[in-house]
């Protein structure tokens, strides 16, 4: 028999797709349960991958090269898994993280060109056998996601095409993955995405919610 999915759930998507909103409501739903639940973030998570976000969120656009990106969210991500993700895994609980490996593939490959091999290679190398069980991908067109947007950080401000390539690799790479990644219509009211957020996990996992 296949190994069952990791309690690991990543939720995926552009700028004001209302990731946070929606991880908190899966997480209300899950403690219901009288589950255990982490939420966390990337990049962040701990106090080092913290101090890295600052470096990749502020200042201006152009502050840093793709590949000096890609390398410090992915810096930032050992940290976080190593602290963070696997002993909570180990421990039994949910892990519920808003954004995982697949925005450093979608921003810094899809969205600034950079070679794509190279970096799942990364990815392969520091997430392992630590892949999400399952991943939602919220799904909205760009202008409303930036209008929806609450802060502006260097990503906001990377213009309108960058953005739309942004969202097309978040597509493909859903599409690529199919066991794995659930498409959410995330253009809609707070709880009808909640709805399908809890049928998927529900499907993914063998329970209802």
């Amino acid at each position: 028999m296949p190994a069952a999915p990791l309690r690991f759930i990543t939720f995926e998507g552009g700028e004001g797709a209302g990731k946070s909103t929606q991880i908190r409501l899966l997480a209300e739903s899950l403690r219901t349960r009288g589950e255990k639940v982490v939420v966390t973030r990337e990049p962040g998570g701990t106090p080092g991958a913290e101090q890295i976000r600052a470096l990749l969120v502020e200042g201006g656009a152009g502050r840093w090269q793709a590949e000096s990106e890609a390398l410090l969210h992915f810096a930032a991500r050992a940290e976080h898994l190593a602290a963070v993700i696997r002993p909570a895994l180990a421990d039994g609980h949910w892990v519920l993280c808003d954004r995982f490996a697949d925005s450093t593939i979608a921003y810094q490959g899809y969205g600034q060109g950079l070679d794509l091999a190279w970096l799942w290679t990364l990815r392969k190398h520091i997430v392992g056998a630590t892949e999400p069980g399952l991943t939602l991908m919220l799904d909205l067109p760009v202008e409303a996601g930036l209008a929806r947007a609450e802060t502006e950080q260097r990503y906001e401000r990377m213009g309108l095409d960058f953005h739309r390539r942004l969202a097309e690799g978040f597509r493909a790479i859903a599409a690529a993955a199919p066991e794995r990644c659930r498409r959410i219509d995330a253009a809609r009211a707070i709880d009808p995405i909640a709805g399908d957020i809890r049928a998927a996990v529900g499907a993914r996992y063998a329970m209802t919610l």
